[in-house]
């Protein structure tokens, strides 16, 4: 029999729908996890299909969403900053654990691995935390943004280019950036931890993989990914080892709970 596939949809933090797909295996499963995308991609993004099937496959199901203005969900995403793309992730555990089970496990790319830092301390049953090519806080977004736009007044809405598509933001986005302290989050996380990073990213530098890894306690793993490109795309190889590695360290820890 194949795994359960539906697609699914519950409100977000500004009150607008917000689209997920929801994977589980056909057994009931011993874990669920949360994906969480990279700033203004999608729950579609290929590596994410690699991630969850490698995880399906391990009796872990998945929910993966678009965060408010991006895919499938409502809104504009000029109006959301990261603040509210860390209340739609938590409003992602609020509807997983009522309707399915607890989170147990968050995975996130790219800014979605530093959200799911910042946000773990607010969804308790979220057992272990991983990410994939994440900054290590706010201020690598914040320095991307005003490199294209300037000095932007919050109300202010321009065009930025991110890898190849234009995104239209507002100067409230930055603003908010500044109000957050990733690494401080890390210190405070007291589960266990994969990071993932390729030292081939010409994205977000692996030095924010090691100032992640140096600011988290044990248990904690780092697996290098040389080659790699930082959305996973160029190689389906990169994809599949990601998935593959998660998917066995997930068994141990979230599925075990150990």
């Amino acid at each position: 029999m194949l795994p359960r596939r539906e697609r699914v949809q519950f409100a977000g933090s500004q009150g607008h729908p917000i689209a997920g797909r929801l994977d589980r295996p056909v057994e009931e499963p011993l874990a669920y996890a949360i994906l969480a995308h990279c700033f203004t991609c999608t729950k579609d993004l290929k590596p994410f299909t690699w991630i969850t099937r490698e995880l399906v496959d391990r009796r872990i199901g998945v929910l993966r969403f678009d965060f408010t203005g991006l895919g499938e969900s409502g809104g504009d995403f000029a109006d959301t900053n990261f603040t509210s793309n860390l209340a739609d992730l938590v409003r992602a555990a609020d509807f997983l654990r009522e309707r399915y089970g607890p989170p147990a496990m968050l995975v996130g790319h790219s800014l979605g691995g530093t959200a799911v830092l910042a946000t773990a301390g607010q969804i308790p049953d979220a057992r272990v935390v991983a990410t994939i090519a994440a900054p290590s806080g706010t201020a690598h977004i914040k320095e991307f943004v005003t490199r294209q736009v300037g000095e932007l007044p919050p109300d202010r809405a321009a065009q930025i280019d991110v890898m190849g598509r234009p995104v239209r933001i507002k100067g409230q986005l930055v603003a908010d950036l500044a109000r957050h302290d990733v690494l401080q989050d890390v210190r405070r996380l007291g589960r266990p931890l994969v990071v993932f990073h390729s030292p081939d990213d010409n994205v977000v530098d692996i030095v924010h993989a090691e100032r992640i890894f140096a600011a988290a306690g044990h248990p904690k793993s780092f697996v290098a990914l040389p080659g790699a490109d930082h959305l996973l795309l160029e190689r389906d190889d990169d994809a599949r080892f990601v998935a593959e590695v998660l998917a066995t360290w997930a068994r141990r820890y979230a599925a075990n709970g150990e």
